[in-house]
């Protein structure tokens, strides 16, 4: 008879049989025991098992001496879902108590995967009629009597192919990835069987539990990629997707998709109806669900099955008060039936007469690839233990009624097509319509007339752009956005701080702006004007010309050099054409021209530097050549400047109005500086202002003479040559050509030739800077990446321009020189401290990349602010950030009202930063500041650090320390100090206890008044 185990909470199993046989043989069962949403639930198995048992214990040829008994526990957790972790404890438990001889079920795929582990481990068998899964088959305990995604992947390839589809097809499913995830493992089997059948299958995952659905996003992506589409998800929402994909207009004709239903839930009106739902969407739905087919299970339709269901209908109703329904859920229970039944026929057929269980795998051999009559009809199972199944496909077979109706496998039935025919996996002119066989068909006349509305359109758009665009260049040219004022140019005295840094830029004597002027010694250097404009440091040219007439070419010329933008041309600020102040504003280069580093004892060019400055001009000429510049017509070493980072930059370029020989110059400089003059242009009687393309070609080969030599311009063995001399047998063009010398010794072979061919008599046989740029890539192994280069380059310099980039230039030079640098005492300095309020909470709730994100971010701002005033940026540590004004250059009384805008400046800056991962946080800055004598000093020489000592840096650090976030705190010696300006709005705050100073009176710093005394 039977012995049933309860769930866990009942510790003992109950005994059914009074009269227990001579040896049992127990059978352990895991299912789940409340959830009958499931179709292997214990109220729809039990009463099938139940009756298995009572066959084989009742049939004195199967088992004879033996007794079947069964032992239950549930699967389920305490949600009631299957659990992949409640199951194998169950399984452990049932074997160490009851030690079964094999085991029934589970059924969920998350389930059943550890125990199917454990059991193959225990060599004993396990029978179920669910775990439907792939990779299931790694496991050799488990006979599967029950269907399998494996064999309905099968019967899709195979009714895939029926139907004419080899290529292409679509996988559409629905996955929250929670409890047994049947549409994933559903449609993995397709996937892995049309993979091995050569069919292309594309994957579309969507969560139907995310509202709302957009599901015209998901058609459009049917659309473009597929026309024969498998659907996986609840009726509802494939009955929305169908309604929706009516209403977009798609052609129905042209696709068929294949609804996943494998226990039929949507078939279960009479007569079948899975369009209708009683609303308003009926009859678009019932129109949509023509190109809709709907897979499911096929129930066994012989007499024995009619009979089991109808049993299991009453014996669930007496044992477990559950009622059972006509569905293709009981295909399931069957299945468990069957297996029990197997199983027996299979262990009657092992057990000798000792009596010895046998190993599982030896019955499980006796199981498998073996055909048996049960209840559900003929079970076939397979060498791997899955059983052959059938499924049906239902299609509409009356469009007036929608009635749906099992195709096949019933004989004689034809599946119905919209055209008559399947629908092409693949449609001739491609999913998006770009077949080039299409595109030459006949064109309709819907079609003439959306391409006249569109040629139309797309001449009103191009005029419009045409007008708006001259409108905004004629706007641009009226604005003079180029235009510099004379009183806006403020000017300083820096010309002693250039000579101690060793920063001079050379220019030709009243013209170029950088450009070294050769007098009659030929040795002389003048160094470049310079001048703040909107707080930065710019080079001005002056020119030599009266007045500017603001004729529309000139106004070209100005905008053109305004829009030129490249990282190796020098940028251009404006012009002032303020009589008799007609200058020109260019970007400032610190490190002078080329001619000066050429020229430079101080700093080594190795070849790897001098490769890297010839790779920057080529690439600043391949920029000009191919702008609206054309050409620049005054190329030379001296026209070469080189910037802080070592960039070169070519200047002097364009503005061919503002350009004018200078008559008064000596014979010498004029001569001298034709040197780097093409002879074509020599020749000329009116050379082109802005020089020629092959001219610049022919300037670039005299600039690499220059620097493979370092000897100077257009070097020659033998008699020295004037420079009129030179220019003079150059224009001539007799041969021999006179060309700078080339001295293997000193350059490569390559180097060499590609200065022969740049200096070429003949104009066709000078390489573009183009080609130039690929020679050079090729033969210069000695070319690599600018950071490379340029870190070279300060190692050679110093190290201290690596770790000292802000300290003043005459201490940088001490340290570069390696001598001791004094400390200075200044007697009146302000001194900035701000911090981040909250910095710590806020650290602590961010990843390290987010904080060194944020400091970064802000310290960024802070930089560029802090450009605009007469500071000295001390250092930061963590938030923490230090300012000081009044030295190293002293400012007189400057330094406090310096430091005070800095501080607004600052504050307001705050106040519209974002915190790139809290974006709606408020950063809180705490600002305070204070006065009064400092001194200064470099401490250190292996990482040499400027730093400040006394008390007045303790009492800003005070200061900040006890303030308020987004205010600035100001001491009494500040305030002071601004009240001599007369500018800016203070308020008392009062007397503050400040540690280790006492009580101090301190202020609020409202803001600046503007005042013309401001």
């Amino acid at each position: 008879v039977l012995v049933e185990l309860e769930p866990l909470a009942q510790k003992q199993p109950q005994s059914l049989h009074p009269h227990p046989p001579q040896q049992n043989i127990t059978l352990a069962v895991i299912l789940p025991l409340h959830n009958t949403e499931y179709p292997w639930a214990w109220p729809r198995v039990g009463p099938a098992l139940h009756w298995a048992l009572d066959k084989v214990n009742s049939d004195p040829n199967l088992l004879p001496g033996y007794h079947l008994q069964l032992v239950f526990n549930s699967s389920e957790n305490k949600e009631g879902v299957c659990s992949d972790s409640v199951a194998p404890l169950v399984a452990v438990d049932l074997k160490f108590s009851y030690n079964p001889w094999a085991f029934i079920g589970p059924g969920c795929d998350y389930s059943s995967s550890p125990v199917a582990r454990f059991t193959t481990h225990w060599e004993v068998p396990m029978i179920t009629g669910g775990a439907r899964a792939l990779g299931f088959n790694l496991y050799s305990s488990i006979t599967n009597i029950g269907p399998t995604h494996k064999k309905l992947g099968e019967f899709v390839a195979r009714m895939h192919r029926h139907f004419g589809w080899h290529k292409h097809a679509m996988l559409m499913f629905s996955d929250n990835k929670n409890d047994d995830r049947p549409c994933y493992f559903a449609v993995e089997g397709l996937y892995t069987q049309m993979r091995d059948d050569n069919i292309t299958a594309d994957d579309m995952v969507f969560n139907e539990d995310d509202e709302p659905i957009r599901y015209e996003v998901l058609l459009r992506d049917i659309s473009q990629k597929a026309r024969v589409v498998y659907v996986c998800c609840k009726w509802e929402t494939f009955r929305k997707l169908m309604v929706e994909f009516l209403r977009l207009g798609l052609p129905q004709e042209e696709y068929a998709f294949f609804f996943i239903d494998l226990f039929g839930y949507s078939l279960q009106s009479h007569p079948a109806k899975p369009w209708a739902r009683g609303d308003a969407d009926d009859n678009v739905a019932k129109e949509a669900f023509k190109s809709v087919k709907i897979l499911t299970y096929r129930e066994p339709q012989n007499p024995e099955y009619k009979d089991f269901v109808s049993k299991l209908k009453t014996d669930a109703m007496d044992m477990f008060n559950f009622s059972v329904e006509d569905s293709p859920m009981n295909l399931i229970s069957g299945s468990f039936h069957d297996g029990v039944m197997l199983y027996s026929h299979a262990l009657n057929e092992t057990l000798d007469r000792s009596g010895v269980r046998p190993p599982g795998d030896v019955i499980n051999k006796r199981m498998w690839n073996r055909t048996y009559h049960g209840v559900t009809g003929l079970v076939q199972l397979d060498e791997n233990g899955d059983r052959e199944i059938d499924f049906a496909l239902w299609d509409m077979t009356d469009t007036t009624t929608g009635v749906y109706q099992r195709m096949i496998p019933e004989p004689g039935m034809k599946v119905y097509w919209l055209k008559g025919s399947p629908p092409p996996d693949i449609p001739l002119c491609g999913f998006k319509n770009d077949n080039p066989a299409c595109l030459a068909k006949t064109v309709t006349m819907h079609q003439m007339i959306s391409i006249v509305v569109c040629f139309i359109f797309i001449i009103i758009v191009t005029v419009t752009v045409f007008i708006y665009r001259k409108l905004k260049l004629e706007n641009e040219l009226t604005a003079q956005l180029w235009r510099v004022h004379w009183e806006d140019i403020q000017w300083s005295n820096m010309e002693k701080v250039l000579r101690r840094a060793c920063s001079k830029l050379t220019m030709s004597l009243r013209g170029s702006n950088y450009g070294s002027l050769l007098t009659m010694e030929g040795n002389f250097q003048i160094y470049a004007k310079t001048g703040y404009y909107k707080g930065n440091i710019t080079a001005i040219k002056y020119v030599n010309k009266k007045r500017i007439e603001l004729t529309r070419r000139v106004l070209f010329e100005l905008k053109h050099m305004r829009d030129v933008q490249n990282e190796h041309l020098t940028r251009f600020i404006g012009a002032c054409i303020d009589p008799p102040n007609i200058c020109i504003l260019t970007e400032y280069c610190p490190r002078g021209s080329l001619q000066d580093l050429m020229e430079s004892e101080g700093i080594t060019l190795d070849w790897m530097f001098r490769y890297s400055l010839i790779n920057d001009i080529v690439k600043g000429m391949v920029f000009l050549h191919n702008s609206v510049i054309v050409s620049h017509g005054n190329l030379k070493s001296s026209n070469c400047v080189v910037d802080s980072r070592f960039v070169l930059k070519i200047a002097d370029y364009g503005l061919e109005s503002f350009r004018k020989e200078n008559n008064l110059e000596d014979m010498h400089a004029l001569y001298a500086r034709k040197l780097w003059t093409a002879p074509e242009l020599l020749r000329a009687d009116n050379p082109p202002v802005c020089g020629t393309q092959k001219g610049d070609v022919y300037s670039f080969g005299i600039i690499l003479q220059e620097l493979a030599l370092l000897k100077g311009v257009f070097y020659l063995e033998g008699p020295c040559l004037s420079p009129k001399e030179i220019i003079e047998r150059v224009a001539e063009g007799r041969w021999p050509y006179l060309r700078p010398l080339l001295c293997p010794q000193s350059h490569s072979d390559e180097l060499g030739q590609l200065m022969q061919r740049c200096w070429s008599e003949d104009v066709n046989e000078r390489p573009d800077f183009n080609q130039i740029k690929v020679l050079l890539r090729k033969n210069n192994r000695y070319l690599t990446h600018k950071s490379a280069h340029t870190q070279e380059l300060i190692v050679r310099i110093g190290p201290y321009n690596k770790v000292l980039p802000e300290i003043y230039i005459s201490v940088a030079e001490q340290l570069k020189r390696g001598e001791m640098v004094q400390a200075e005492a200044f007697d009146s300095v302000t001194i900035y401290f701000s911090d981040i309020v909250g910095f710590t909470a806020l650290s602590a709730e961010s990843t390290p990349m987010q904080v060194v994100t944020l400091l970064n971010d802000l310290y960024t701002c802070f930089d560029a602010i802090i450009d605009n005033f007469d500071v000295y940026k001390v250092e930061t540590i963590g938030d923490a950030y230090m300012v000081v004004s009044g030295l190293p250059v002293r400012n007189g009384k400057l330094h406090a009202r310096e430091i005070a805008r800095m501080s607004l400046a600052l504050l307001e800056a705050v106040h519209s930063f974002q915190i790139r991962h809290r974006p709606n946080q408020q950063l809180r800055l705490r600002i305070g500041i204070h006065s009064g004598p400092v001194c200064a000093g470099v401490v250190g020489l292996k990482m040499p650090r400027y730093c400040l000592f006394g008390d007045t840096v303790n009492t800003a650090s005070r200061m900040e320390s006890n303030g308020e976030a987004l205010k600035i705190h100001v001491s009494e010696a500040t305030r002071a100090v601004l009240q001599e300006f007369n500018c800016f709005q203070l308020e008392l705050r009062g007397d503050v206890e400040m540690k280790g100073k006492g009580r101090m009176r301190t202020y609020w710093l409202l803001g600046e008044i503007s005042s013309n005394n401001a």
